[in-house]
């Protein structure tokens, strides 16, 4: 238990510093203007680099993890993006272009935090604790974001933008080093130490002999339809759907509060500063509560519903000056984000230990395209009409994510450490079930049929 909790932090470490250093560059734009010289427009596209980075890296360090462990790809990812924030920090003044593509090689190596760092916790942790696990990691990401806001634009102003990148590549680069040192890898089904077989709904899968030892072959891709895939791909596709409501209500909060209620900035970002850390203990609950129910889509379900009708009357609220409206949106940026750890576990769950690197690349990918596309949607549909109809959009997009969420937890749950791999139980006695397992009829009844 020390080791897994001990994981859990590396894992959670690592993702607040890539966020920090890959998310937080928003509060970095006025520093890009005064130092760089670039319009504002210039100034947001240098804020998307990293995302585009993370798009072109998600995939791939996945596939690292699967193939050659998590402690790796997290090792080798972070000390990219120590490399070029550290060369951005040099350039920092220079050619705004090179500063750019800089920071893509930044997102590209930090983004294997986000396919790897939530493998590792799922690893091991067994699923009776996942769910917490997975909340306390998530709950990193609101922390970066807090750390990058407090640190980044007084640095910047004091020292200009070099510095701040010089404070995101000492993060990457402790996180990384820490990595290096401390992490291990999980212990994996059909790993060395005896013959393992692991069901598959097609049969067992087939056991080759390699040096005189019985060793499982790699299972086919989850994402075959008789494995699960079509379960896979609507937990990807609710994933992108509730990026929809959480950046419309992060990117534009701020200037709700300020434009159309008359509050300071300052009162404003204290409020929402507060309001993002209840949202990093919404997720802890979520996970809890996923934890308690043995569910992950349960609870996913009840909290979009929760979504759809909270930003529903933000919608409403937004047509005229109401306390109701302002206690909404407070509420929705604590709800729209309550969702991540649980889907991202149940993808990790659903794809077994073999394919979760990858199939939490895939997830990743979809909603960062969500993210890229949602801000300069939303932007343009506020200034062409208001809040009221951007409201009500996120609103449609989380009732989309309810009836697209699979109607149950799929058939298989990657069993945690300490777990028998099934087929490997003594001769003469029953396999264990995986716990918290859901049978493929939904009942949640966790048994033969409900493993792979």
């Amino acid at each position: 238990m020390t080791r897994s909790w001990a994981m859990l932090a590396l894992g959670t470490c690592g993702q607040t510093a890539s966020t920090t250093a890959l998310y937080g560059l928003a509060y970095l734009i006025p520093a890009f203007q005064r130092d760089l010289g670039v319009s504002l427009a210039g100034a947001g596209l240098l804020v998307s680099c990293p995302i585009a980075g993370i798009l072109l890296g998600l995939v791939g360090w996945g596939a690292v993890a699967d193939r050659y462990g998590e402690r790796l790809a997290l090792t080798a990812g972070l000390f990219a993006a120590t490399a070029a924030m550290a060369a951005a920090a040099a350039v920092a003044a220079g050619d705004a272009t090179l500063l750019g593509l800089l920071l893509v090689a930044a997102g590209a190596g930090g983004s294997s935090v986000n396919s790897a760092s939530g493998r590792l916790v799922i690893g091991w942790f067994p699923p009776g604790r996942r769910g917490m696990a997975m909340g306390v990691r998530q709950a990193s990401q609101p922390v970066g974001t807090a750390v990058a806001a407090a640190a980044l634009p007084p640095l910047a102003d004091g020292a200009g933008v070099g510095a701040a990148f010089g404070l995101c590549a000492v993060l990457c680069g402790v996180t990384g080093a820490a990595i290096a040192v401390f992490a291990v890898d999980p212990p994996r089904p059909g790993g060395p130490g005896g013959p393992v077989r692991r069901e598959q709904p097609g049969g067992p899968v087939p056991v080759s002999v390699s040096r005189g030892r019985a060793v499982a072959a790699r299972p086919p891709s989850p994402y075959r339809r008789s494995a699960g895939g079509g379960h896979l791909w609507r937990l990807h596709a609710v994933a992108a759907a509730l990026c929809v409501p959480q950046f419309v209500v992060t990117g534009f909060a701020l200037l709700f509060l300020t434009q159309e209620r008359g509050w300071s900035a300052a009162a404003a970002g204290t409020v929402l500063a507060a309001v993002n850390l209840a949202g990093a203990g919404v997720r802890l609950l979520a996970g809890w509560w996923s934890d308690a129910v043995g569910s992950r889509v349960r609870p996913m379900r009840w909290l979009a519903v929760a979504t759809a009708a909270d930003l529903a009357l933000l919608a409403a609220g937004a047509v005229w000056p109401s306390a109701a409206g302002t206690a909404a949106l407070l509420a929705a940026s604590a709800l729209t984000v309550s969702t991540n750890g649980l889907h991202n576990t149940a993808v990790a769950e659903c794809a077994g230990p073999d394919w979760a690197g990858r199939a939490l690349g895939v997830h990743g990918t979809g909603q960062h395209v969500a993210i890229v596309l949602v801000p300069p949607l939303a932007g343009a549909l506020i200034t062409g009409f208001g809040f009221a109809p951007a409201f009500a959009s996120a609103a449609l997009a989380a009732v989309l994510a309810v009836a697209v969420l699979p109607r149950a937890d799929g058939a298989a749950r990657w069993a945690g450490p300490g777990a028998a791999a099934p087929g490997t139980e003594a001769p003469g006695t029953a396999p264990a079930p995986l716990t918290g397992g859901a049978s493929p009829s939904g009942s949640g009844a966790a048994g033969p049929t409900a493993r792979r």
